[in-house]
C-alpha cells in the first residue's frame, strides 16, 4: 500500500506528522475550510459551501450542498466519494461524506460541521 506523508500544525503539540488516512481527512478539511480564490495560484481551490449556510435548506440548497463536496473531494486523486448526505441543523449544516481511500478497501463514514457563528468546518 502506498503510504502518504504529510505535515499538520493544527492542534499538534509534538508530533506533526501525518500519514494515510489522518493526512487525507486534514486535507479535506483544509479545502473545506478555504474559501474559492483565496490560495494564491489556485483560484478554483477551496469550497463554496459557506455560501450555502443562510439559504433555505429547500431540496435545491440540499443538492447543490452535495454536488460542491463531490466537486471539492474530486480534486484529490486518493478518494472516493460514494455518498454524500446534508443535514440544516441550528448553527450550521452536517454533511456526512462516506469515502473510500483509492487502490485501498479502506472506508469511513466522516461527519463534517459546518459552524456558522465560527466559520470553521470541523470532523464530529
Amino acid at each position: 500500500m502506498t503510504t502518504f506523508i504529510g505535515f499538520n500544525t493544527i492542534n499538534q503539540f509534538k508530533k506533526f506528522t501525518l500519514t494515510d488516512f489522518e493526512l487525507i481527512k486534514r486535507d479535506l478539511l483544509n479545502a473545506f475550510n478555504i474559501r474559492p480564490g483565496s490560495l494564491p495560484g489556485r483560484p478554483e481551490y477551496g469550497s463554496m459551501i459557506w455560501d450555502y449556510l443562510f439559504e433555505n435548506q429547500v431540496e435545491g440548497t440540499q443538492l447543490a450542498i452535495q454536488q460542491e463536496v463531490q466537486r471539492v473531494a474530486g480534486g484529490d486523486p486518493r478518494i472516493f466519494i460514494s455518498d454524500v448526505q446534508a443535514y440544516p441543523q441550528e448553527n450550521g449544516i452536517l454533511i456526512e461524506v462516506q469515502l473510500t481511500i483509492i487502490n485501498t478497501s479502506n472506508a469511513e463514514i466522516l461527519n463534517i460541521f459546518f459552524n456558522q457563528e465560527t466559520r470553521n468546518a470541523t470532523y464530529v
